[in-house]
């Protein structure tokens, strides 16, 4: 039996009622279309909708509404929608939706990136608390993604967060995700979190002019730069890490074919951890570089690694990534069947064939651009991946794809 729903009159708003707007999101400037009035200004601002009737819920209210001052206020008659006034609200309501998943992800990985941030900032002073800073930032994100069978990929549109605390992020939601691809236990996956996380802490004993330089290093730049894995395995033995997070630390530049450092060691000879992180961190490199202009899109990313590095990487290890990461990563440009374009916003493992994109439509203000979920639009597909330079300049201002990629993850029970 279907719970019965209560209207009333605007007149008899107050504070307490528990409010449930029948409007999609774009109709109204509340942050949510169901929530309890808190003040008069949202009493005066409901009103100001110009409804004939509000739908409530008694049940999550605080009070009754207040009664109507006269009884000649006949009862609305319920407002008769034709088929497609009733479409158009439904893809309203699920926009509505598809922006409040994409907000909350963005909100996720900001407090995230600053909660590495925050580790960074005291790992000389107060080891131990950042250890444990560490440690419970890896935690959230494997309940996450071993909790949640339907967890979700996103790249962030929000702001990114500053260089050095975004790769460290990146390598480690891409080393889980890769991690999780192949059925790792959480324990391993604990251990790869963390690794991946600290992945790079030995950079702290290396000069920013070294760091950023824009220009190629000279070779003993290079050299000294490449002395980050010894000072990070240091470091992290003075914070008693464990050897498997020690490993990665150390040997997250080392290669299969042994063209790696700072041991140059072969297939047998890396850490089965080490070589995930290897494979993350040499993506996120290629994705970000120091330079924008030497960015690879994620599907160039991918190909390059495949195509030209693979002798580098764990064989088995590297497919899984690719899998992971779908034929049309998030970040990724492409182009509908219909012809228009878009940017990849969320990839589902289990469907990488149908992503969530923001579609570019010139009649549609960008700040409200058309998100799509293709797994819900079974007439839609993608036609073929591009490059930024393939697209009409006002189709790339309008989509803005990140120049710097970030990535974070959304869980969504039930989805296989």
């Amino acid at each position: 039996m279907s719970p019965q729903i209560h209207y009333i009159h605007p007149d008899q708003l107050c504070i307490g009622l528990y409010i449930q707007l029948e409007l999609g999101w774009l109709e109204h400037d509340f942050t949510f279309s169901n929530f309890k009035i808190k003040d008069e200004g949202q009493v005066r601002a409901l009103q100001a909708l110009g409804l004939q009737r509000l739908r409530y819920d008694p049940a999550r209210s605080d009070c009754e509404p207040l009664p109507l001052e006269t009884s000649e206020v006949p009862a609305p008659a319920p407002p008769q929608e034709d088929p497609e006034t009733r479409a158009r609200q439904a893809r309203t309501e699920k926009l509505r939706e598809l922006r409040q998943r994409v907000a909350e992800v963005d909100r996720r990985f900001l407090q995230a990136s600053q909660q590495v941030k925050n580790l960074n900032q005291i790992l000389r002073s107060r080891p131990e608390e950042a250890i444990q800073h560490a440690g419970a930032i890896v935690g959230g994100l494997v309940e996450t993604l071993l909790g949640e069978p339907g967890v979700v990929l996103h790249s962030i549109t929000g702001k990114g967060a500053e260089d050095s605390y975004y790769h460290a992020l990146n390598v480690t939601v891409l080393a889980l995700l890769l991690g999780r691809q192949l059925g790792l236990d959480s324990e391993a996956c604990h251990s790869l979190g963390l690794g991946a996380l600290l992945h790079d802490i030995g950079k702290m004993e290396v000069p920013s002019k070294v760091l950023l330089k824009p220009e190629p290093l000279t070779r003993a730049e290079q050299q000294f730069l490449q002395l980050h894995t010894e000072f990070g395995l240091r470091m992290g033995q003075r914070l008693m890490l464990d050897d498997e997070v020690l490993r990665i630390i150390h040997e997250h530049h080392e290669h299969c074919d042994g063209s790696g450092y700072p041991r140059g060691l072969r297939e047998a000879g890396i850490g089965r951890l080490s070589k995930l992180v290897a494979i993350t961190n040499q993506f996120d490199n290629l994705c970000n570089p120091l330079d924008p202009r030497n960015a690879l899109s994620p599907h160039e990313a991918l190909a390059l690694m495949f195509k030209q590095q693979r002798s580098r990487f764990d064989e088995v290890a590297l497919k899984a990534f690719i899998r992971a990461m779908g034929v049309y990563p998030p970040g990724s440009l492409v182009q509908l069947d219909d012809e228009r374009y878009a940017l990849v916003l969320g990839m589902n493992p289990g469907q990488p064939l149908r992503p969530t994109l923001i579609v570019h439509a010139p009649d549609v203000p960008k700040q409200e651009a058309l998100i799509l979920d293709l797994e819900q639009e079974s007439h839609l597909s993608i036609a073929r991946s591009l490059r930024p330079a393939q697209l009409p300049l006002e189709v790339l201002e309008y989509l803005n794809p990140r120049q710097q990629l970030t990535y974070y993850v959304e869980p969504r029970p039930g989805r296989s």
